[in-house]
This record gives structure tokens, sequence and C-alpha cells, in this order.
């Protein structure tokens, strides 16, 4: 009976290693192109480059890595790519005090980055623009992106 049991356990194991190296299932794309994640932004990435580049460059960087006492990098923050764009949004509005136990860089992060003109569609279009930065950092590292089943990435600060 012992015998039969490790058997069956070897079995599975074997199966779930398989099924892992193949992809593991409904995850896998199979268009042949880059894999993106399932949902699209909302926002327009060039649109949000130009905020960007005038707002959250300060801190965060030309590319996203962050900037050493001031920004925290977008590029491997699981912040970002584990939010969707709407809570992304909702961050962003309040930002992130330097009082926040989640600070890690004991730099306010202020709402909207310090431009209260932002309308959440400006928000938005920063979201696509840090998500391209985010999909850049991981296809150069040789990391493929994998679709995301939340349908978005998530951003970082402190």
């Amino acid at each position: 009976m012992d015998k039969k049991r490790l058997l069956w356990i070897a079995g599975i194991i074997i199966l779930i290693f398989a099924l892992a190296s193949c992809g593991g299932g409904g995850d896998s794309d199979t268009s042949g192109g880059d894999e993106e994640a399932t949902v699209a932004s909302k926002g327009d990435p060039d649109a949000g480059k130009v905020h960007y580049d005038s707002i959250c460059i300060a801190c965060h960087g030309p590319t996203g890595e962050g900037m050493e006492g001031l920004g925290k990098p977008f590029t491997t923050s699981e912040f970002v790519k584990n939010r969707t764009d709407d809570q992304m949004v909702e961050f962003l509005k309040v930002g992130r005090p330097s009082g926040d136990p989640l600070n890690t860089t004991g730099v306010d992060m202020p709402p909207k980055g310090g431009n209260p003109a932002l309308t959440d569609d400006d928000l938005y279009d920063i979201i696509a623009f840090v998500r391209t930065l985010q999909k850049r950092h991981r296809l150069e590292a040789g990391h493929p992106l994998r679709p995301d089943p939340a349908g978005s990435t998530r951003l970082s600060h402190g």
C-alpha cells in the first residue's frame, strides 16, 4: 500500500512539473506576438510621457529606475505591477506622505505628483506610460511578459 501511494505521489509531482513547463494552461498566448496584459491600459502612453517628463521624472528618473532617496523604481515595482489602472489613479490622487508606514523613502509623494491640475485622464495616461517602462525593462532584462489575470500592472512609491 505504501509503495502504491508513493507511485501516485510521484506521478502527480511529474504531472505538475510537466504542466508547469508547458505554461500550465489558460494564460498562454498563442498569437505569436509579444505577450501583453489581458486588458489594455485606459490611458495614452504618448500623452503620459509628456506629463511624466514634466512631473514624475524628477523623483523617478527618465527610465523609471527611481532616484536614490527620492522616488522608488517603477520598472521592478510589484506595487505598480499588481494594481489596476483604477487603483493606481486612486493612489496617485492621494499620494503617500512620509509618515505612511509603507513609505520607505522618508520623502512625501504629493497627491498627483504635486500638480493638482492633473485630471483623472492625465493620471491614466501617466500610468499607461509607466507600464511601457515596466514592459521595456522586463524585455531588456530577458524576462518575458506574461498576461496579468488582473489586467494591469502596479505602481510603487515608498
